[in-house]
């Protein structure tokens, strides 16, 4: 029925699968934001890895780089320089549970019917480049240059605006 070989990407596929899904979950589920944020670390690290698996080697060093360090410090900063208490903390009712119990069965349900009614047998295997990331790089300082140097200035700006209103409170 199952005609899989157990290779060591497949299994690292599925450590990656269950870390993603765990950190997602655990993300949704716990109640202090500390461990929220530490649960989409998890998830993060776990979609750089899936990156890795699909020869994407430039998406996963960003993922880990942008997503996993610059935006989860900036959460957890942002978490210990503000005041959470619990204030407005509101507990969930049983039948929420339930509810959103049945609609992730149900989404399950749809998927893996979906997933198992699917013909691959169609699916052309595509032969990536040598280095994808100096491919990238090529492509975005020729094609995509203004749109690059766009960027960098909206990101200075901000940075500059971040360091006014930083000023304006200390003041």
């Amino acid at each position: 029925m199952w005609n899989v070989e157990l290779t060591g990407e497949f299994i690292a596929f599925f450590v990656f699968a269950v870390m993603i899904i765990t950190g997602a979950v655990m993300m949704l589920s716990l109640t202090q934001v500390v461990h929220m944020v530490l649960s989409l670390l998890a998830a993060f690290i776990g979609m750089a890895g899936m990156f890795v698996l699909l020869q994407a080697e430039f998406l996963a060093f960003v993922q880990v780089l942008i997503y996993a360090g610059a935006v989860t410090i900036l959460m957890i900063f942002g978490i210990m320089m503000t005041n959470h208490q619990g204030e407005g903390a509101e507990f969930p009712r049983a039948w929420h549970e339930g509810l959103a119990a049945v609609g992730a069965l149900a989404l399950f349900g749809l998927l893996f019917y979906a997933i198992r009614q699917a013909d691959f047998s169609q699916v052309t295997a595509y032969a990536p480049a040598e280095d994808n990331t100096l491919a990238i790089g090529k492509l975005l300082f020729t094609g995509y240059v203004v749109p690059f140097e766009l960027v960098s200035v909206l990101l200075t700006v901000a940075f500059i605006g971040a360091i006014v209103l930083a000023k304006k409170e200390a003041d």
